[in-house]
């Protein structure tokens, strides 16, 4: 593994890098000059569209200029070339402007999402140096602002609070914009365009850096696969940061093909199926409780969702079962996706028989993509039985943003990164996910890490011991349980009780177990180890 100066990760190897971009997967494109580019092609064609509270739209051309104005105030205030802001906006018109306004002038948004709180958002401005955050005043109830007055006193090196809305004591994003002095000299497209948010298993997420050059090889293949042209209305339904529908294709790849991205306030259908039968959505992706909720909500027939073409369908396993029940209900096809925002992307396709599509979750988009299937030792197993999934390839990382102690862990010294999904392949190359190797629990697609529940848990005065481990679940896929062992001669708490210590510390709502019991005791391996292969299986009792 090679570094580039500045970058603070491994990159690809000269020989890897010089074979991707001769086989025409890196076409030294940015997203600042992919956008510039787009809007001399067709200036007056609707980029973007946020319906909430009123509908607002952005031309190409519009949102070529506001992101130069944008960019041209954050320079002006000293926000330049590699600096990191982080970026915590809904899914609003102005998150899309603030992003390309940043890659215009090789800034790198830290993607954080709207459901972050004290917790997580004050380590990624203190870890990634940040200098400026950017939020809205107030969310779903929660008010920003004052989530980011704490965070600017433990974090020192940042600059600037820059709100959507109404700004409190902090800088009003409408002030920002200015009138921009020629063009600013912009990022490379092999250097980094951002610093997303990996689901990690230890605490707060590792930060994944990706450059321009390989994201948008996995926006093209994206499109390509899907079908995505300059007709696509895409609804963006999930937080606009995250890694799914960012690229898969999501907005990005919308954009990156001339077509509309229409974003959605709320992901219910009650919200998003007005939105589909107004603005003529033909393409939208969902995370699998979310398609279920749909599936059944289309059964009404209160809208007319006539104009959808295409569901696609990832971020957490997808049953069988409620995989037939998608295409009679929405009137469109499935694509099941299965990938992770350091790289690997995986589709079934549009020429799929019914039953790969159901079954499987797709083959990956690349054919310069590596995949490995090895056992616990490193050894491939023989083709066809499960294993551990490993890849590399023109768009899969090569390593995690400043963390080299979990790099030797998590990537071979051959540059293949460990996913810690465990799958098998078809004949076909279709991938089927059993589940992970990796101690992290998927609720819905939001990946909780039970060390960090673990020790925000044990920091309950009455609580000797925790072990946090998955529960089955029909609509969520996984639910979190804790097993709490209290202090002998504690005072007893309730379950509720240990669920309020855990939502006062400040994290994320999703993170709170959503199962807590007591026991006196845990199994434990020969090594004296806490058996949670044991506590997992006992769950599933629940």
């Amino acid at each position: 593994m090679t570094l580039t100066p500045g970058v603070d990760a491994p990159t690809w190897p000269d020989g890897f890098a010089a074979r991707y971009r001769a086989a025409g997967h890196w076409r030294g494109e940015t997203f600042g000059g992919v956008l510039r580019a787009r809007a001399a092609a067709h200036p007056d064609r609707v980029a973007l569209v946020d319906p909430a509270p009123w509908r607002r739209t952005w031309t190409y051309r519009e949102l070529d200029e506001r992101a130069d104005r944008l960019a041209a105030g954050f320079a002006a205030r000293g926000i330049g070339r590699g600096d990191r802001v982080v970026v915590q906006l809904p899914n609003v018109g102005e998150f899309v402007e603030v992003v390309f306004a940043l890659f215009r002038i090789g800034a790198l948004p830290v993607y954080a999402l709207p459901a972050h709180r004290y917790a997580e958002v004050s380590w990624f401005c203190s870890f990634t140096e940040a200098v400026a955050y950017v939020v809205p005043d107030t969310h779903a109830g929660f008010d920003h602002r004052e989530l980011a007055s704490r965070v600017r006193k433990a974090a020192p090196g940042l600059r600037h609070v820059f709100v959507a809305g109404e700004p409190g004591e902090h800088t009003p994003l409408s002030e920002v914009p200015c009138a921009p002095d020629g063009r600013p000299v912009g990022p490379r497209p092999h250097e980094l365009a951002f610093l997303q948010l990996s689901g990690g298993t230890t605490g707060v997420p590792k930060l994944i850096p990706r450059t321009h050059d390989d994201y948008l090889y996995s926006l093209r293949g994206s499109n390509e696969i899907c079908g995505v042209d300059a007709d696509t209305r895409f609804l963006v339904v999930l937080p606009a940061a995250h890694n799914f529908p960012m690229s898969s294709p999501g907005w990005l790849g919308v954009l990156y093909a001339g077509g509309t991205t229409v974003l959605c306030p709320k992901p219910d259908p009650a919200t998003a199926f007005p939105l589909v039968e107004r603005e003529r959505i033909t393409m939208t992706g969902l995370v699998p409780p979310l398609a279920l909720v749909w599936t059944e909500a289309a059964a009404a027939g209160r809208h007319d969702l006539s104009s959808l073409e295409l569901a696609l369908v990832g971020g957490a396993k997808y049953s069988a079962e409620a995989a037939r029940r998608l295409e009679p209900a929405l009137g469109c096809r499935l694509m099941q996706v299965f990938g992770m925002a350091e790289g690997l992307v995986n589709y079934t396709r549009l020429d799929d028989d019914p039953e790969t599509v159901v079954t499987t979750q797709g083959r990956p988009i690349s054919p310069d993509d590596e995949v490995r299937i090895v056992d616990d030792a490193g050894h491939d197993v023989p083709e066809g039985e499960f294993g551990q999934l490993l890849t590399r390839g023109p768009y899969t990382i090569r390593g995690y943003w400043k963390a080299p102690e979990h790099n030797a862990k998590a990537f071979t010294e051959d540059g293949f990164y460990r996913t810690g999904d465990i799958v098998r392949r078809t004949p076909s190359g279709h991938l089927l996910v059993e589940g992970r190797a990796k101690d992290q629990i998927n609720r819905g697609g939001e990946k909780i890490a039970p060390e960090e529940i673990e020790n925000i848990v044990l920091a309950h005065p009455s609580v000797h011991d925790v072990s946090v481990v998955s529960v089955p679940d029909p609509y969520l896929g996984e639910r979190s349980l804790a097993y709490v062992i209290l202090r002998s001669g504690a005072e007893p708490l309730k379950p509720a009780a240990v669920k309020r210590f855990v939502r006062e510390r400040g994290v994320a709502a999703y993170k709170v177990p959503d199962l807590v019991e007591f026991v006196d005791a845990f199994p434990h391996t020969g090594v004296g180890k806490v058996n949670k292969k044991q506590l997992r299986s006992s769950a599933e009792q629940h």
